[in-house]
């Protein structure tokens, strides 16, 4: 994970036939379209996100449709799959942070394959990124390299013994594909997730917007358990009667909604039997 990042590792890719539902559906979990798509602003799909304003200076998320010149179109799996799991774009520059692509390393070959044939059906629109806008010296990306070197970490997505099949399952989910964990965990001076903070909260993200706590222990004390967490990851409604709003609204409203009741009984359960004590 850690620089430098070489090519991809030999593999099947090109000859792996990607499944556009599954892939999709991975796309929905994975936030894809709630972060690259700025609809607010009457933003088509996917043809680049609303700004992150952070301490580091404001981020736009890229276009990801299929546009030769300003998305995709130009860019072959190889290049997807290591920006998707190894955070480096096709010209061998590192992604800002802002991109969860930590989350996304433990991806397997197929569900690249599925990603990009989904990716493939997205229709181009021929609109440039914005430019980062980072003052000295967080405009130099070089000093990504060092960041990597200090902070960056494979994701804790592998199954565990003894659990259920669903309890893994939503381990997966929660700690990659959906990376809860990114907005949910403090952050050290230098952006980076604090070990000892997984799931419980944030107050400076992006916006002056905050994460709280989804620690089992918090959420149990507010009144949450597994059916109540999986009912608001699908409506948005929490068990109070309130709404989502803000980032979550969008986390729900493009991404956990088209989830499967299977799934989101799954990220429900891992949530609800995981503390920090066991990070």
């Amino acid at each position: 994970m850690a620089w430098p990042i070489g090519v991809e590792p030999p593999s099947a890719l090109q000859e792996l036939e990607g499944n556009v539902d599954r892939g999709a559906y991975l796309a929905r979990a994975s936030g894809c379209i709630a972060c690259h798509s700025d609809f607010e602003a009457g933003g088509a799909p996917l043809a680049g996100g609303a700004p992150l304003e952070t301490d580091f200076g404001t981020f736009y998320p890229p276009n990801l449709t299929t546009d030769p010149d300003h998305g995709m179109g130009a860019w072959t799996i190889s290049d997807f799959a290591r920006a998707v799991r190894q955070g480096v774009s096709p010209t061998g520059d590192p992604y800002y942070p802002t991109f969860t692509y930590p989350f996304y390393a433990g991806f397997t070959d197929q569900d690249i394959a599925d990603l990009w044939a989904a990716f493939q059906t997205v229709p181009a629109v021929p609109e440039p990124s914005l430019e980062h806008e980072a003052g000295f010296p967080f405009d130099q990306r070089w000093g990504l390299k060092l960041w990597r070197a200090a902070y960056l970490s494979e994701p804790d997505t592998a199954p565990e013994a003894g659990r259920s099949e669903a309890w893994n399952r939503g381990k997966w989910l929660v700690r990659g594909a959906a990376h809860c964990g990114a907005c949910h965990t403090d952050r050290n001076l230098a952006g980076a997730r604090i070990a000892s903070r997984i799931f419980a909260g944030n107050d400076s993200l992006p916006g002056d917007k905050r994460a709280p706590s989804i620690l089992a222990s918090d959420l149990q004390a507010g009144g949450w358990d597994v059916d109540s967490l999986a009912y608001a990851l699908r409506t948005g409604i929490t068990p109070e009667g309130d709404v989502f709003g803000g980032s979550m609204a969008e986390v729900v409203n493009y991404g956990t909604a088209f989830l499967s009741d299977a799934d989101l009984a799954a990220m429900a359960s891992y949530i609800m039997d995981n503390d920090l004590s066991e990070n």
